[in-house]
């Protein structure tokens, strides 16, 4: 078993547990126990986000681009680490930081002109620009808010 938590006694990094691996994925308890690294998942992403992370173990890098949930990646996989495409993909959602800058009162719309799902709308405020509210319920954390973000402010983890 790797257990990658355990990378915290021997480097300074923290280690988030919050990243997101593979959408679909079973059980993200026992991933690093069953998946072989093969690199099958990382081949078949059509937009190529998913990239060898920590240990060799397929994450998801959105600053590349956004997950279609196209369920190439579960479609590969020769492991059973994966639930049907019927189900919800993850429990991902976006956040946005302080470093927004909209939030500096700069015009910026980029995240909600990308949001397919309209989850991010902007507020119109007396005195500044129209600053981003994310309707979690209606965000997938697909993630194309993030690579188009000017100033990296948005995350998508696991809630």
């Amino acid at each position: 078993m790797v257990d990658l938590t355990k990378r915290r006694i021997f480097a300074r990094q923290i280690v988030d547990d919050s990243s997101v691996r593979l959408p679909w994925l079973a059980n993200a308890s026992t991933f690093t126990d069953q998946c072989t690294r093969c690199g099958k998942c990382v081949d078949s992403c059509e937009t190529r986000i998913i990239t060898k992370g920590d240990g060799g173990f397929p994450t998801v890098d959105f600053t590349l681009d956004e997950c279609t949930f196209c369920y190439q990646c579960a479609e590969v996989c020769p492991e059973p680490l994966f639930t049907a495409k019927t189900e919800q993909p993850w429990n991902a959602r976006a956040t946005i930081s302080d470093s927004c800058l909209a939030q500096k009162n700069v015009e910026c719309r980029s995240c909600g002109d990308m949001c397919d799902t309209m989850a991010i709308r902007f507020k119109l405020q007396i005195g500044k620009v129209a600053q981003p509210n994310i309707e979690l319920d209606e965000c997938n954390g697909c993630g194309a808010c993030v690579a188009v973000c000017p100033t990296s402010s948005i995350n998508v983890s696991n809630l």
